[in-house]
């Protein structure tokens, strides 16, 4: 018992959460070189996109760990003995069991949205890009893939059609003009994302925005790989 407590001390709630999706991990995996744990759809996902290295850190990852992850099996046993608190309702459930938890917490489907459809199948960028030529839909139509002068990309506003929108700006323009309007609809930034899934629907888009997207992806992988690089030359001096 005193075993089990002193290796729950060595984490803290944020070690549950993976960096790529920041959900409770699912499936968790760890890589051998650096250490860093995601979920194992996640980082499969991950090794599509950046080929062989570590979606956090840059670190290598080897082909064998590539195709086949090892399981963080000790991080699991610790998340089926310890409850940490649902980041909307604060109800306190055991941490592999929080992603079931979501699936019935309406504050969290507000918040976060919810899945209408399972997924079976592997997004990618192009598959993305085809729905989106092809849909008649109102809602599928969210997402669309232009850059700005900048080199963002871009988004159409779900609730209004309106085009060209930076992450920033999309954010900005939805809680000048939409603040009070709860619609289900798709978010076009979490489609965009390598793992996205497009058969997500968001119930309140707007809170959804502030809640999940206030910094970009791509920037926040390359301050969290700048914060660990500064760790690494702290320990080195």
């Amino acid at each position: 018992m005193s075993e089990e407590l002193s290796a729950a001390t060595a984490y803290t709630e944020d070690d549950f959460y993976c960096p790529v999706c920041q959900e409770v991990l699912k499936t968790p995996v760890r890589t051998a070189a650096c250490q860093h744990v995601f979920c194992r759809k996640c980082f499969l996902t991950a090794m599509r996109e950046s080929g062989i290295h570590c979606p956090l850190c840059r670190g290598s990852v080897t082909r064998r760990e590539r195709a086949c992850p090892e399981r963080a099996l000790d991080l699991e046993n610790i998340m089926r003995k310890f409850s940490g608190s649902c980041r909307c309702c604060s109800k306190k459930i055991k941490f592999y069991r929080m992603r079931h938890h979501y699936k019935s917490c309406k504050k969290y489907q507000d918040e976060y949205g919810v899945s209408s459809v399972i997924p079976n199948f592997k997004i990618s960028q192009d598959s993305v890009r085809s729905r989106n030529e092809t849909s008649t839909s109102d809602n599928t139509e969210t997402y669309q893939e232009n850059t700005s002068s900048s080199g963002h990309p871009t988004f159409k506003c779900p609730l209004c059609q309106e085009s060209n929108f930076t992450r920033q700006r999309l954010l900005d323009h939805c809680n000048s003009n939409h603040l009070f309007q709860i619609v289900p609809v798709t978010c076009p930034i979490c489609v965009s994302l390598p793992w996205g899934d497009p058969s997500q629907i968001t119930r309140n888009f707007v809170s959804h925005l502030n809640q999940r997207h206030q910094f970009d992806y791509g920037e926040f992988v390359v301050s969290e790989f700048f914060k660990i690089k500064k760790v690494k030359l702290t320990f080195s001096i």
